[in-house]
């Protein structure tokens, strides 16, 4: 069995302050994948990286302080790529994939389309690259796993308060339709193929406490190529887990 978990840390210094490696230790997964990491490469905690027993692969973000991915693996990792070949978005640190041999396993951090106009159109001018991008790697008959903080709640029982965020970048429904695309292209929420039940979420604003009261948002995925499906034995979310305003989500497949 292979355990993978993802988890927007929001700052992996920040994280690794607040017992990140305790807790790795504890859940053990076999691969972790970590965004908005905020650090270079060699801001890295000496610790996490030489002494944690995991294999750090990085992609940070061109801009100090900002975004980036890691992969963590017990076994070293094949083919670990940065980026998927798009200048507009590979400056920005969202993307680290790696092959495990029975499919491509890409970890990514999808932006954030609320702080402009202009951000927005870069969210979905990625959403709509990336999509190319899986289209050409699935054409070639290799399976994929997208693990990673979407930024989009996708459907109503995704988020707490549905009507009132709907012009929220986050849950827009020109946002949500490329999830849809997404599912229409051959790709499943795997989380959904084992939980239905509302209240389901991994995101939740720290201004307001809203982790208190469950207000929260589903913003994180593992989303598999269909052929995969009969591998998957568990998807969860680990909505206990502190030390983020995101909490982590797994994934264990043989």
């Amino acid at each position: 069995m292979l355990k993978i978990i993802s988890w927007n840390v929001n700052g992996l210094r920040a994280a690794h302050g607040k017992g990140l490696m305790d807790w790795m230790a504890r859940e053990s997964p076999d691969i972790l994948c970590l965004q908005e990491i905020k650090a270079r490469e060699d801001q890295i905690p000496f610790d996490l990286r030489y002494s944690s027993g995991y294999r750090v692969y990085a992609n940070p973000s061109d801009r100090g302080g900002y975004s980036g991915v890691a992969t963590l693996s017990k076994e070293g990792l094949k083919d670990v790529r940065k980026g998927f070949g798009d200048k507009r978005f590979d400056s920005e640190g969202r993307v680290l994939s790696c092959d495990l041999g029975f499919c491509l396993l890409y970890n990514v951090y999808f932006p954030n389309g609320g702080a402009s106009e202009d951000r927005l159109r870069y969210k979905l001018e990625f959403y709509d690259a990336f999509l190319r991008h899986l289209d050409s790697v699935k054409a070639s008959g290799t399976g994929i796993i997208v693990c990673g903080d979407y930024n989009t709640a996708h459907k109503e029982i995704d988020i707490a308060r549905p009507k009132e965020n709907e012009n929220n970048s986050g849950f827009m429904k020109i946002e949500r339709e490329w999830l849809d695309r997404l599912v229409e292209h051959g790709f499943t929420d795997t989380f959904r193929m084992f939980n239905s039940e509302p209240g389901q979420y991994t995101w939740w604003d720290q201004k307001t406490k809203a982790r208190d009261r469950n207000v929260g948002w589903r913003l994180d995925y593992f989303f598999a190529s269909e052929d995969l499906k009969p591998r998957i034995k568990a998807a969860y979310i680990m909505a206990d887990v502190q030390g983020s305003d995101h909490c982590p989500v797994g994934l264990e497949l043989l």
